[in-house]
């Protein structure tokens, strides 16, 4: 004769319990007491959905589904009084029966209900939180409020990418966004009428369901942002800052907003080289890059407008924020010139040096970021080279030129007058600027350009005659090389200085010997002042 409630399952957490005006959704059994079913929601693939307290339902259903929480199990036995008397209903229950109802709470809602919103973990930094307008990436599990999973990103794996507030989202969602920072963990529970409503999604969320999401936030911009700059490091001197046109060599580590790393520089071992402010680079890398110092160190945050935008590319999602943590080691600009900076300059600097000169000096050979490349001081012995010759780069020519025995000096050497983009294999990386601290120590001085021999004194008249020694009209490599020698030993000739004698003489010889048959002969001897513009080298 009365309505009795078994509460056959209770979960642990309870955080709501029905009361009267809430709005349940729940499946049912329904039997008489000799166990013959006369209904069930399952039978019908959906739960019954309905208003509590408000005379919608039989009055020993309205009152045994008060106090129930989701996914709590009642068995319930409600006398004919409480359920449909003395009538019963036609063909289903007949007059005066007891009800047997099992019973599975699957969602509580009420009218007054709002979003609600639990957040599970919060980064100790926070700088910048969503707003309504921008542009947020964010994985997600979503289930109603049983549990049961109807979708997550993380099964798709892909990220959710929308803007916040504007209507491309349900309103529940677009309300607990809100206030979120990149790597915050959420639940955001949502009522029906701000989700799906009455008739669901059509797929898999019902008509009139609570929705929970699991949300964790990866990234967020506003079309509005433009790149950010975090200096994290700036030299004590900076006597050069970069700009457009100028040509970098930086390392970098990049990384998505919540710190996935997704390329990085070092790990290739090797800079990333690159023309600045002529879109070679992603257009917030070009505006990033500019005003840096060699050795600066900084922090460049850039929207996906001024990155890869919506498409993304490879590791990078489309509409990521990209952050960019750089290490400038060198620039130069393709109009430079070798710079010279004379660090010691002897009282007595009379002699300088200049084209063909023969020089023996000590460097210290290093990159812009100090980096030690090569040092004749570890060799224990000075490079010797003649200069203007091309046995050094062009830059070294340039910058060892005009300087006096004893002179230090600086010279700073763009990579177009140096080892150019591809370097040295295993010495000096591709497009970098070099740096040698200079000390003279030794300067011989060099012939007249276009000389390899010079006469200290008067030519002899009868030249031909005394190289011939054997006066057959034909003078052989062995018979020229034995005369220049004696002239050097005697002191009235000079050879070109830095150079090996044989390879000397042979030259002198071929240029001689103009039928090339090996042998010289007295039509073909020449003197230098003989010889037209635009022949070779000669005595």
């Amino acid at each position: 004769s009365e309505l009795r409630v078994e509460r056959r399952f209770v979960p642990e957490s309870c955080p709501r319990a029905v009361r009267p005006g809430d709005f349940v959704r729940y499946h049912y059994l329904g039997a008489f007491p000799d166990g013959t079913r006369f209904d069930s929601s399952y039978d019908r693939g959906s739960t019954f959905n309905v208003f509590v307290g408000k005379g919608q339902l039989i009055a020993g259903m309205d009152k045994a589904l008060v106090g129930m929480c989701v996914n709590e199990r009642r068995f319930v036995k409600i006398p004919p009084k409480l359920a449909y008397g003395s009538e019963g209903v036609s063909g289903v229950i007949p007059p005066n029966a007891v009800l047997h109802f099992d019973v599975l709470l699957i969602d509580l809602w009420n009218s007054e209900d709002e979003v609600q919103v639990r957040t599970y973990f919060k980064p100790e930094k926070c700088p910048r939180t969503v707003q309504v307008s921008d542009f947020v990436r964010y994985h997600y599990n979503g289930t109603f409020l049983d549990g049961t999973l109807f979708d997550s990103s993380h099964n798709r794996m892909r990220t959710y990418d929308t803007y916040v507030g504007i209507g491309w989202l349900i309103p529940g969602m677009d309300q607990g966004l809100l206030g979120m920072c990149v790597g915050e963990k959420r639940i955001i529970t949502i009522p029906p009428f701000l989700a799906y409503g009455e008739e669901g999604d059509g797929k898999e969320i019902p008509g009139q369901a609570s929705l929970v999401f699991d949300v964790v936030l990866l990234d967020l911009h506003n079309p509005k942002d433009g790149i950010v700059i975090e200096n994290q490091h700036v030299p004590e001197t900076c006597e050069r800052r970069s700009q457009a046109g100028d040509f970098l060599r930086y390392h970098y580590n990049g990384t998505l907003l919540d710190g996935t790393l997704f390329d990085s520089s070092y790990s290739r071992n090797r800079t990333y080289d690159t023309y600045i402010g002529r879109g070679y680079v992603i257009a917030g890398m070009d505006e990033g890059l500019l005003g840096v110092c060699t050795g600066e160190k900084r922090r460049i945050i850039i929207p996906p407008h001024l990155g890869y935008g919506e498409e993304g590319r490879g590791k990078i999602p489309g509409s990521a924020v990209l952050i960019f943590d750089i290490h400038v080691v060198d620039f130069h600009n393709p109009s430079d010139s070798v710079s010279v900076t004379v660090n010691y300059k002897p009282s007595n600097c009379t002699i300088l040096s200049k084209k063909g000169d023969y020089l023996k000096y000590h460097y210290n050979a290093s990159l812009l970021d100090g980096t030690l490349l090569d040092s004749t001081h570890s060799l224990g012995k000075t490079y010797n080279i003649v200069l203007g010759s091309g046995q050094v780069v062009v830059g070294m020519d340039m910058g060892l030129q005009d300087m006096c025995v004893g002179e230090r000096r600086t010279v700073v050497i763009p990579p177009h007058l140096g080892y150019g983009e591809d370097g040295v294999e295993g010495e000096v990386p591709g497009s970098a600027v070099l740096v040698f601290d200079i000390e003279l120590l030794e300067l011989v001085s060099g012939l007249p350009e276009g000389y390899m021999f010079v006469w200290n004194g008067e030519v002899s008249p009868n030249l031909f005659e005394e190289i011939d020694q054997n006066h057959d009209g034909e003078v052989l490599l062995e018979e020229f090389s034995e005369y220049i020698q004696a002239q050097v030993d005697s002191g009235k000739g000079k050879l070109a200085p830095g150079f090996a004698f044989e390879k000397i003489v042979k030259n002198m010889f071929t240029n001689q010997d103009r039928d090339g048959n090996g042998k010289v002969t007295a039509e073909e001897f020449k003197l230098k002042d003989q010889e037209a513009k635009e022949e070779h080298d000669e005595l």
